[in-house]
């Protein structure tokens, strides 16, 4: 029989073997192997729907016991029940109760898509991810086939449609995977994945196969083992935080990385590539920008965000709070075909970016993950974008247009030429923005005498 405290400790759902308060926040804080332990026999399981935890809920609680057990089995860190307890737990982010949207079923009674794709949709979401939190619900036009989040983050059945040339690992991270958690595929600087777990989960992303409920959090030792392989290459000069999102982590965790980090002395630079000031921006309260400010380490915050409609007053303000913070934060946006392949579309996200004082750092050509294809344009279509944005926006605003190349073999400019060769005598014709040609002298520097 369960002990007072206990129960009460039980039915907050937050009770975790040597931790302390709202510190054991998430999975992977502490524990053996970093997983959880919950107390099962009072209280409603984590992400249980009202309706489970009256009608039905012993028979939803054992099939919850059977999936985290399965999860220990293969290895897993209990990430499905660290997201859906996230919400009670996260270190008073913000009020916000609504659950995050993970079943085609929650989406179906919400109105986001319609029942008579709902055996598609499941199909789709046995393969890839499926989660929408209640902000970017918040964002979505009902009933309209062409809102850019709803294509963003609403599952489709094209994703069930297969190309030859897609990949499991479209950009060749695991070629360049030394130790677990750990990219180098630049000399200067590496990835650093604490965490294969996101908010919500993009149609388009280009490590669809590898995040999600289910996938592995660094355990202490590996992660450990991570930055002591950051530590023994002093050709890292900076260290990127990616994932997953390493945001979705409470800020204790990351603030422990990120000490970790700024403890090496070769170590000048983090970038933080995160979505959450967009999927979740109640996240980005006083202790998260406390783990991101980092003595003897400039810090980076790079948003993710592909149109201008994400930009509403709670991301807005979460951007805000990190600028003011003195974080500088760059941009990263991806072209989506039906999202926002268009100079208009572009134009708008790169300026209200600006304003917020974010720089748009780069446009990524769609890159050949699996189930993706209706979102890729061709290159040549991106190309005739940016010639269209250099016509009509501020050099402030305009990204780099770039590729990341099949295989692991690095990120490349695509962008439009406006150089000519050079001909006989030196000479070269120059495209400005508006089409016409001109002719550049040789450039020797030499004069005559």
């Amino acid at each position: 029989m369960l002990r007072p405290r206990r129960i009460r400790r039980a039915r907050a759902g937050w009770r975790r073997r040597g931790q302390r308060g709202k510190d054991g926040s998430y999975a992977c804080s502490s524990g053996r192997k970093g997983r959880f332990f919950l107390t099962t026999r009072a209280g409603p399981f984590p992400g249980a729907t009202e309706s489970q935890q009256t009608s039905g809920g012993a028979r939803a609680r054992r099939r919850w016991l059977l999936d985290r057990k399965k999860s220990r089995r293969s290895g897993a860190v209990g990430v499905r029940a660290c997201e859906t307890e996230r919400a009670q737990e996260r270190e008073g982010a913000h009020e916000d109760t609504r659950r995050t949207s993970r079943r085609v079923s929650e989406l179906v009674d919400q109105g986001l898509v319609a029942r008579g794709e709902m055996e598609a949709l499941e199909r789709v979401a046995e393969r890839f991810s499926v989660a929408i939190t209640p902000d970017l619900v918040d964002l979505v036009t009902p009933g309209d086939p062409n809102d850019p989040i709803a294509k963003q983050f609403l599952p489709s059945k094209r994703e069930l449609r297969i190309l030859p040339e897609e990949r499991v690992d479209p950009i060749g991270d695991d070629p360049h995977t030394p130790v677990k958690g750990i990219t180098h595929r630049y000399p200067d600087r590496l990835l650093l994945k604490p965490v294969h777990v996101c908010p919500a989960y993009c149609r388009f992303c280009f490590r669809r196969e590898k995040v999600g409920p289910g996938s592995e959090v660094l355990s202490r030792e590996e992660l450990a083992a991570a930055i002591d392989y950051v530590r023994a290459h002093e050709e890292v000069w900076e260290v990127i935080l990616s994932g997953g999102d390493p945001l979705i982590l409470p800020p204790r965790k990351l603030a422990e990385i990120t000490a970790a980090l700024a403890a090496i002395p070769h170590v000048r630079i983090l970038r933080v590539h995160t979505r959450v000031p967009v999927m979740d921006p109640g996240r980005i309260d006083a202790a998260m920008i406390a783990a991101l400010h980092v003595p003897d380490l400039t810090t980076y915050v790079v948003l993710h965000t592909n149109h201008p409609r994400e930009l509403g007053p709670k991301a807005r303000e979460a951007c805000t709070r990190i600028v003011d913070a003195g974080i500088p934060m760059l941009s990263q946006t991806v072209l989506l075909r039906g999202v926002n392949a268009d100079a208009e579309t572009l134009k708008a996200l790169f300026r209200e970016l600006v304003v917020l004082r974010v720089k748009p750092y780069y446009l990524h050509h769609g890159d050949l993950a699996v189930g993706t294809g209706h979102f890729r344009t061709s290159i040549a279509e991106g190309q005739s974008i940016l010639r269209e944005l250099r016509q009509n926006l501020s050099g402030i605003a305009q990204p780099t247009y770039v590729l990341d190349i099949p295989g692991g073999y690095g990120k490349v400019p695509i962008g439009p030429g406006y150089l000519g060769p050079e001909g006989e005598d030196g000479r070269r014709t120059v495209e400005d923005p508006w089409g016409r040609r001109h002719v550049y002298p040789p450039g020797s520097g030499k004069t005559g005498g």
